[in-house]
């Protein structure tokens, strides 16, 4: 069966099933990215971050939504401190400075909508 699925421009998208978590690896010490789409209209993007790392305070153009596929991370949005497990998401609106903490290693899908 083919898994293509034309779309306007000539692009093509592959329709598979993602595995979710098992999509992307952790790596120790280290955040790990990987792309899934990254469109004018918005990304997806999959990372993995080791106990004890994280992005530090920064702003997006953009709102953006977290969803934790594994593990727990601290997610502060503009100096409030939001605590997320496996299966929780949370917004991060556009312009608010926020940063990420692994409390425990943890994979998100970052969904970041440009407008």
């Amino acid at each position: 069966m083919d898994n293509t699925i034309k779309t306007g421009k000539n692009q093509t998208i592959m329709a598979k099933v993602i595995p979710g978590a098992e999509a992307i690896d952790y790596q120790f010490d280290s955040v790990v990215s990987k792309t899934l789409v990254n469109k004018p209209g918005g990304t997806i993007t999959l990372f993995a971050f080791d106990a004890g790392q994280g992005l530090s305070e920064h702003t997006a153009p953009f709102d953006a939504m977290v969803h934790l596929l594994d593990g727990e991370a601290e997610i502060i949005i503009a100096g409030n401190s939001h605590f997320l497990k496996a299966g929780e998401m949370i917004i991060m609106p556009a312009n608010e400075p926020h940063a990420l903490k692994a409390m425990q290693k943890f994979k998100m899908m970052l969904i970041m909508i440009k407008s």
